[in-house]
């Protein structure tokens, strides 16, 4: 229990690092499954990884910001940032989600309406593809596991990432936003 107490602390301690880790992490799976697995992106796959790139270059900014004498004002309030972030992923993969069980419509450049290789982001992934795919449709699953599509899983690693850091900002050991 105290080992795990320990790591918790730690976490809590070395935020920013965290988050940018976790961040070039879901990053780098995103394009592990485009490489190794030619699950080519959809338009809100792509927005998504939009997201993690916006918090990783928060988490850089806050790593140097807390190098220097305003580390100790501005702390918490980058951990919100980031928490804030994180939440908008979420709210972004619920979209996504609700746009695959067909719950509600996606945007026509990706769910068989208009835009296709016209529109910029179906643009990126044809060329991603080499120019011979067309972007996938954000309303069809093309992989899951335990139930849960990529853009599930998302749900689930940002709304974590969002609650870490809604608690680093309130646990920060000097200045936290609650104290």
């Amino acid at each position: 229990m105290q080992a795990l107490k320990r790591l918790i602390s730690f976490v809590l301690r070395h935020w920013p690092e965290t988050a940018l880790l976790s961040a070039l992490l879901m990053l780098a799976i995103a394009h592990g499954f485009e490489a190794f697995l030619g699950l080519m992106p959809c338009t809100l796959c792509l927005k998504a990884r939009e997201v993690y790139w916006v918090a990783a270059a928060v988490a850089v900014v806050a790593i140097v910001v807390r190098r220097t004498p305003w580390a100790r004002r501005t702390a918490p309030w980058f951990d919100l940032a980031l928490g804030l972030i994180f939440l908008f992923g979420a709210g972004l993969a619920f979209y996504h989600s609700g746009v695959e069980w067909k719950w509600w419509p996606g945007p026509t450049t990706c769910s068989g309406g208009g835009g296709g290789a016209g529109s910029s982001a179906a643009g990126v992934s044809d060329l991603l593809a080499g120019g011979h795919a067309k972007a996938p449709r954000c309303d069809e699953v093309l992989w899951s596991f335990l139930g849960l599509s990529m853009a599930g899983w998302n749900i689930v690693v940002s709304l974590k990432l969002a609650v870490w850091s809604f608690i680093a900002a309130a646990n920060e050991p000097r200045t936290g936003l609650l104290k």
